[in-house]
């Protein structure tokens, strides 16, 4: 009920704002990020420029999800209709702004093309309510400037204000929180991480995410020890996602005779991330766990995880099941009977949440999101035990047994990329993290 009451309060300010947007703003009152990086801070550019922040709009699969499902989703239903503006309230802030709505494709270079700008984070002033997300901020475009630390010298081209909300994971929490116009938590990595042990340590999102090191923070300044890095490495960095969780394997023998079951331990440590993995676009990833048994010749056996027998298991086994069938709305499709649900081997471990739609069929998209299932993720500190049990055929080979044990990560589920003609780099396998151990059959 709490949630709902949140939603239609966000509603309101959200149907004000759009209303009078265009009044207030035009593209001219913010600066273009070329500005800002070729004039003092040339090194903060190009690291802005090949981050996901200056991709929120271009990125092949936003694209794809705003322009071929949202976009006519929104025009079809009137229950998810503000997702026309609203998507772009964090994907493309300065089209949203300016009711440039919808904005152009990025083919057609517009300024919405900017993505989440230089001039957008560094005119936020705050956000409405107690609970930063849904874009939320309140923005002041001018010359004043707002940034987390005082300079050590006068900018010749703005005025810099210390704003005190640009230290904290409050300020990511505007974009990285997100209801659906059911009321149902579609992303909640802010808070997350605000129930999670680092938030009560201290421990801001900016810590990872922009971590400090010696530099200028604009050409003609000082070097500073800790200058906030504007990297924004996260899902969309390999770099990052590899080692986020540590694996162990811990089988119950050192020794086995053919026809012997063996039982295997596989225990997952996240000992990275500051909330849930995976985050954000839950709706979007997947991250498995496969186990595999190599005898002496090299033969292989899959190993499916051992049933918990927990309320909503089902989702997080890997099935030869259909889903997304919603997607069948704005693409126009009659009785579209969805595609493959997880396109990994059966019988994997899924850690993820699924998203219902009001019909109560897991989607991907997440504004038609009506309800959530059981929640298995790996949260932040959190050690997971996965069991498999390996009953040794009577004709394995005597010798080394060797268990592999890899957790695997996608940004998007392959059957639904290879649907709707995703780039494959959406949708590569990234290995978190691989361990191994061995056994001896014997006699």
């Amino acid at each position: 009920m709490k949630s709902i009451l949140i939603y239609t309060i966000s509603i309101i300010l959200f149907t004000i704002i759009v209303y009078s947007i265009d009044k207030y703003f035009n593209y001219q009152d913010f600066e273009t990020p070329q500005y800002c990086g070729t004039k003092c801070h040339e090194e903060f550019f190009h690291q802005w420029r090949q981050s996901m922040m200056a991709q929120a709009f271009t990125h092949e699969w936003d694209e794809i999800e705003y322009f071929e499902l949202a976009l006519p989703h929104s025009e079809i239903d009137e229950k998810v209709s503000e997702v026309k503006a609203g998507c772009n309230g964090c994907h493309a802030p300065l089209a949203y702004l300016t009711g440039d709505i919808p904005p152009k494709r990025p083919s057609e270079k517009t300024r919405a093309n900017e993505s989440v700008s230089c001039d957008v984070c560094h005119t936020i002033v705050g956000f409405t309510g107690d609970i930063p997300y849904n874009f939320n901020y309140i923005v002041k475009p001018g010359k004043t400037k707002y940034n987390s630390r005082k300079s050590n010298i006068e900018s010749p081209n703005h005025k810099i204000e210390v704003n005190p909300i640009m230290k904290t994971g409050d300020f990511c929490g505007i974009c990285h929180n997100e209801m659906s116009p059911y009321g149902v938590w579609v992303k909640s990595t802010h808070l997350e991480w605000r129930e999670g042990p680092y938030y009560k340590e201290g421990v801001q999102c900016q810590d990872c995410h922009m971590p400090r090191a010696e530099t200028r923070t604009a050409v003609m300044g000082k070097i500073y020890p800790d200058a906030r890095q504007h990297l924004f490495n996260g899902a969309h960095d390999p770099a990052k996602v590899k080692g986020a969780v540590e694996i162990r394997l811990n089988p119950d023998c050192t020794e086995v005779e053919p026809g012997n079951p063996v039982k295997l331990n596989v225990v997952l440590f996240n000992q990275k991330t500051g909330h849930k993995f995976p985050t954000g676009s839950v709706e979007d990833r997947i991250l498995w766990l496969h186990v595999e048994a190599i005898d002496s010749k090299g033969n292989v056996y899959h190993l499916p995880v051992d049933k918990k027998g927990f309320a909503g298991e089902e989702y997080t086994i890997a099935q030869d099941v259909l889903a997304y069938q919603d997607m069948g709305i704005p693409l126009k499709i009659p009785d579209f009977k969805g595609v493959q649900r997880d396109g990994i081997p059966i019988g994997d471990r899924i850690f993820r949440m699924p998203y219902f739609d009001p019909q109560g069929r897991m989607t991907i998209q997440q504004w038609n999101t009506a309800s959530l299932g059981v929640d298995y993720r790996i949260g932040p500190r959190q050690t997971v035990i996965e069991t498999y049990t390996f009953n040794v055929p009577v004709n394995l080979p005597l010798g080394k047994l060797k268990f592999v044990a890899v957790l695997n990560y996608q940004l998007l589920v392959k059957p639904v990329a290879e649907f709707l003609k995703v780039p494959k780099s959406e949708y590569e396998i990234i290995e978190v993290n691989r361990q191994t151990t061995e056994i001896n059959v014997i006699d």
